[in-house]
């Protein structure tokens, strides 16, 4: 334990803000607040604003440059006056700013160094009255800055720092880790950073936390935070079983072994082509990659698409014999569009339920990497029928196939106490399957189908010509780490 406070000690130098930064962060918040009731009072509305997330109470990671204003409009407003209203403001209060939108839009913008979102919402009375989702923001707000003292919110920053620091902070749909509001709950429920990695570490999913002891329904996810502020919500909904058991395995190596390198993000260097090829040599089996344009759409609607699609391409290399030893998505987008994986998600704030913070579409291209252990089938396939000896289905088996005239199909005949019957196979080489028209009929993402009618498809050594473009994700691929 000596060792571990030791290594808390220097991270904790490193990721708290240092009084010159928390000094600058509110003389801007309290400028921008300034400015927003000045944009209010010329409504023909009435309104409020306050400060959320994570600089609003003082569990940012130094450096961090984020400020969340929230107008927070009567809630019998209508959706459409919200969003006239609420951009008014936005652009009163940053007038180099410009619109994105989540559940509705919005208005960010930059002020002296600070990335400010000003997110018009609801005043509604509970959680649970929301009208849309980023009304429940400000009770998130609430709920912790009535609870986090000075030290909790110290060890708040550092969960936030190890989680960047093992690549599984962050809840937009492209890294599907934990959100700040997430972390920060975890914090608060367990008592401190050093007793939530020690109650990880023994984890046995599924796991729930309850805060309030109020939940009004049952959950099916691997690690469930009720929502303290509604019944009815699990907080980790977008956490995926991979980031759970990242967190896990890093919380064991942490208390096993500290070091200050599990508070720093390592983002690797790409791969070039001859290091693809290296892989390729020494591993022995065929890559494919099905690469097509990507969506115009912002990442939260692209990875989730690009997942289905995916999983619709390895069932079907899987069901036509071409064994899928591993398989991914990718784009070559640098980073991520919604903050970035180590941003401080929901969207930024840390506790927002859409993505607020989702910039441009950065990727152009997007591919669905394969790796199999067979890429050619024998031109005949097997098919095994019931034994003989279960009548009824024996018996409408070979009935099935007892007239079947095709000359490529063999049988039925019995093998030990089953019919059998061998057929033509349809697709006998891997490409042959990718470029058909059957492998766009599996299940793709909807605005993926369309691209994808227009695809490349690479086997062998062609897709180490992905490097230039997909190098990060290459070497995520070919160089797997927890």
């Amino acid at each position: 334990m000596d060792d571990l406070e030791a290594v808390l000690s220097r991270v904790r130098e490193r990721v708290l803000p240092e009084p010159e930064e928390r000094e600058r962060l509110r003389a801007a918040a309290t400028a921008l607040t300034d400015r927003t009731h000045e944009a209010i009072a010329d409504l023909p509305v009435g309104a409020d604003v306050v400060q959320v997330g994570s600089t609003a109470r003082g569990t940012w990671v130094a450096g961090d440059r984020d400020i969340d204003l929230f107008v927070r409009f009567d809630a019998d407003l209508d959706r459409a006056e919200l969003e006239e209203y609420g951009l008014a403001v936005g652009h009163a209060v940053l007038p180099d700013g410009h619109e994105e939108y989540a559940e509705h839009p919005y208005v960010k913008g930059n002020y002296e160094g600070f990335d400010v979102d000003l997110v018009p919402c609801h005043d509604v009375e509970t959680a649970g009255d929301l009208v849309s989702a980023v009304d429940r923001t400000p009770f998130h707000d609430a709920y912790l800055s009535a609870r986090l003292d000075d030290d909790l919110a110290a060890d708040v920053v550092l969960a936030k720092a190890f989680l960047k620091g093992i690549g599984a902070y962050g809840s937009d749909l492209r890294t599907e880790g934990f959100s700040g509001y997430l972390t920060e709950l975890l914090v608060l429920e367990l008592g401190g950073f050093v007793p939530l990695v020690e109650s990880a570490r023994s984890w046995h999913p599924p796991v729930e936390f309850d805060p309030e002891g109020h939940a009004e329904r049952t959950f099916e996810d691997p690690l469930v935070v009720v929502d303290p502020t509604d019944p009815t919500r699990n907080v980790a909904a977008v956490l995926s079983a991979t980031n759970l058991a990242r967190f896990q395995h890093y919380a064991r190596e942490l208390l096993a072994a500290p070091s200050e390198a599990l508070f720093e993000p390592d983002e690797p260097e790409p791969l070039d082509p001859e290091e693809v090829r290296a892989h390729l040599d020494r591993r022995g089996t065929t890559p494919v990659a099905v690469v097509f344009d990507a969506p115009d759409v912002v990442d939260d609607q692209l990875w989730p698409q690009l997942r289905r699609s995916l999983d619709g391409i390895v069932g079907g290399l899987n069901d036509h014999g071409f064994d899928v030893l591993r398989a991914r998505a990718m784009t070559d987008a640098a980073g991520t569009r919604n903050g970035g994986e180590g941003s401080d998600a929901d969207g930024g704030s840390g506790d927002r339920e859409v993505p607020e913070r989702a910039a441009a579409v950065e990727s152009t291209r997007a591919a669905l990497d394969a790796e199999l252990e067979v890429t050619e089938r024998p031109a005949v396939a097997r098919h095994d029928g019931p034994p003989v000896a279960v009548r009824k289905h024996a018996a409408n088996f070979y009935e099935s196939y007892v007239d079947d005239v095709d000359p490529d199909t063999y049988g039925p005949f019995i093998d030990g106490d089953r019919y059998v019957v061998e057929r033509e196979r349809e697709f006998v080489t891997v490409r042959g399957y990718l470029e058909s028209d059957a492998a766009g009929d599996v299940a793709l993402g909807a605005q993926v189908e369309p691209a994808f009618a227009d695809r490349d498809v690479l086997v062998g050594e062609a897709v180490a010509t992905l490097a230039p473009a997909f190098g990060r994700p290459l070497r995520g691929f070919y160089e797997p780490r927890p």
